[in-house]
């Protein structure tokens, strides 16, 4: 063999050991990388779980949530032929399952600020027919339906276990990041703590969160035209960009190609976000 053939060998034998070396660093990255997102998304997932009273396992979720960004990533790749399409779709797809369980924690703590006034009616009928406060939160949750009764059932687990009733209203405060909640628990709390009528108390705030709760219907309906121009405003662009795309191809090809009309895009989707921010915030009315 000659010297020029050994050199040509030599640098192969190198370069497919570098390629190798490559390659084994990025399976290793990614394997780290997989892991650590499991790590964090298993966490977060099981808190959610637990705030929801899902008795789910997280990593059955995680293997949903991957199954879906696999099969999103695919089908955008198979439509699109485009590997930077397919990992923004596989980006996207990964963030339906933090929604989803955000979306399922904001109708769980809606559902039970509407029980709350309810709530606090049956313990001040409780409270006037004799019985202890503790008795009474066992009456509502036999009687009550969830979220309210499994928060209430578990302020009585945690009794049970040692924990002041104090301080279980304290954690059920906690949890439960509402006004109302906190309005309800300090009202028991000072009540108990001054000897006062508990049961008036507890009738004068649920008249107080019913009164809210009225008010802030009439706002959400009276907002409501408001909220729908904002996406009606925001849509409007866009659903004119596929129209002049249908009537002029090639006027519009020129959007999709160049610089000029990928930073005019990027104007446009950033313009179009903050209208429909300002709309919101508008008349989004704090009561």
């Amino acid at each position: 063999m000659s010297p020029s053939e050994l050199v040509i060998a030599g640098v192969s034998v190198a370069v497919a050991l570098a390629i190798g070396l490559l390659v084994w660093a990025l399976i290793d990255i990614g394997t780290n990388g997989l892991a650590r997102y499991r790590q964090v998304f298993t966490e977060r997932a099981n808190f959610s779980l637990r705030e929801l009273f899902l008795f789910v396992e997280p990593g059955r979720l995680f293997l949903l949530n991957l199954g879906l960004m696999l099969l999103a990533g695919a089908l955008a790749f198979v439509f699109s032929t485009s590997l930077v399409v397919a990992s923004a779709t596989a980006v996207l797809a990964s963030l339906l399952a933090p929604t989803a369980l955000g979306i399922l924690k904001k109708r769980r703590v809606a559902a039970l600020e509407k029980q709350l006034p309810d709530a606090l009616l049956t313990l001040a009928g409780g409270m006037k027919a004799g019985v202890s406060l503790t008795q009474a939160i066992s009456q509502l949750v036999i009687e009550s339906r969830p979220p309210i009764s499994q928060e209430f059932d578990l302020v009585l687990r945690e009794q049970r276990l040692g924990v002041a009733l104090d301080q279980a209203l304290e954690h059920l405060n906690q949890r439960v990041a509402l006004q109302s909640v906190t309005l309800a628990v300090s009202a028991m709390r000072i009540a108990t703590e001054t000897g006062g009528q508990l049961a008036e108390t507890l009738e004068r705030a649920a008249q107080t969160l019913r009164s809210k709760l009225a008010m802030e219907g009439k706002i959400a309906a009276l907002t409501s035209q408001g909220k729908l121009q904002a996406w009606v405003v925001g849509a409007l662009p866009l659903f004119l960009i596929v129209v002049l795309n249908k009537m002029e191809p090639q006027a519009m090809h020129l959007m999709f190609t160049t610089r000029m009309g990928w930073a005019s895009l990027v104007v446009i989707g950033l313009l179009e976000l903050f209208g429909v921010l300002i709309i919101r915030k508008i008349v989004d009315i704090d009561v």
